[in-house]
């Protein structure tokens, strides 16, 4: 037991120091992490500063606690939160002084009334993840003591000093762009792709190579995660955007992309785990009749050339573009088209029984060199 805890706290611990690392050395999610977290901070204690140093607010403590919400991942978010925040909070407040008022005061009779009431407002959808703090500002109001007109106008006041807060220092101090991610989370994406391909190249020249197709077929299925990764920096990128300053305030980097690469390498995801599915039926079904080592052989040169095309992808996406490396992706094409040929003439030359997971080997190699095209 003792063993397990020890090696969780060493992984743990070797994790903090990557991201630390990376976050001092390259720009990253790592480092726009540190970064709102510290304005959240900030914008917590600019929040108490305000309310509670400079007005003396009975109530300072909901100014910097509204601060550190309104310091979203966008600027976009920031605002909704805050409205919706606000919203529920004035709704906690003016319902909670209400049952104060009206049972004189008496701190669990307040509760009775106020807290199931706010606890099912706070899920009604409009309020997103901001409802719960409709029962918490409630329970703040009760148990602060007494309500009056007075407090009431107090708390709406700092609850609002807190929302203007942290929506400009978000807004205006280093303003989340997002407009790297979606690049980064693509060449993540194409690398692991050209990990795979490589991968099954290499076994597939291997005498006993299909033993590892499991392997291949588990690789290949994780690329739908880092898929779905670009899809979700896609998402922030455009939410990214609304609303912004960003562009004006500071340097945002090169533009993400076109969303059409994504699709494209949606596709070629999709037609390298068909690959490693179907090597992986035939690995596993003993009734299939493998096509010959030459056909597997001369398979395994066009995974290569495709892992060699991704490898150029990479580069291009981590440069954005330049002429040397475009050259060199035009003319490793041909050699892949070439390599495709010569399959495509080793299976004409197969055994009839083989020919029905050549054939769709043949066809999934194909299209994945037909998407992997230039011109795609």
């Amino acid at each position: 037991m003792l063993s397990h805890v020890w090696k969780w706290v060493v992984q743990e611990w070797a994790e903090v120091r990557r991201s630390t690392r990376a976050a001092c050395i390259e720009a990253g999610p790592e480092r726009d992490t540190f970064v709102q977290s510290l304005k959240a901070a900030a914008a917590a204690i600019a929040a108490w500063a305000v309310s509670g140093w400079w007005f003396q607010a009975p109530m300072a403590l909901l100014a910097p606690w509204t601060a550190i919400a309104m310091v979203g991942t966008t600027v976009y978010q920031s605002v909704r939160t805050g409205i919706q925040q606000f919203a529920i909070i004035t709704l906690g407040t003016l319902w909670a002084s209400a049952a104060m008022a009206w049972t004189h005061d008496r701190v669990m009779v307040s509760m009775l009334l106020t807290l199931p009431f706010m606890m099912l407002l706070g899920n009604y959808r409009r309020f997103g993840s901001q409802g719960i703090y409709g029962a918490t500002t409630a329970l703040f109001v009760i148990t602060g003591g007494v309500a009056s007109t007075s407090t009431v106008g107090h708390r709406l006041l700092e609850t609002l000093i807190g929302a203007a807060i942290g929506l400009l220092i978000n807004a205006f101090v280093l303003p989340p762009v997002h407009l790297r991610s979606v690049r980064d989370h693509l060449l993540r994406l194409v690398g692991e792709t050209e990990d795979v391909l490589g991968a099954m190249a290499a076994g597939l020249r291997e005498e006993d190579g299909l033993k590892n197709a499991e392997g291949w077929h588990r690789s290949a299925g994780a690329l739908t995660l880092s898929l779905q990764s670009v899809s979700e920096a896609r998402y922030w990128a455009m939410e990214g955007s609304r609303w912004n300053p960003g562009g004006r305030l500071r340097r945002t980097g090169s533009m993400p992309p076109p969303f059409a690469e994504d699709d494209r390498w949606s596709r070629v995801c999709t037609g390298v785990l068909a690959l490693a599915r179907t090597l992986k039926g035939l690995s596993d079904d003993a009734e299939l009749t493998a096509p010959s080592p030459d056909f597997l052989r001369l398979l395994s040169d066009v995974l290569d050339q495709a892992s060699h095309i991704c490898a150029i992808e990479t580069e291009l996406l981590a440069q954005t573009g330049t002429a040397e490396l475009r050259e060199r992706r035009d003319a490793a094409y041909p050699e892949a088209r070439r390599a495709l040929g010569l399959l495509t003439e080793a299976f004409h030359r197969q055994v009839p029984q083989a020919s029905a997971v050549g054939g769709e080997l043949l066809i999934e190699a194909r299209q994945l060199m037909l998407e992997l095209a230039p011109s795609a």
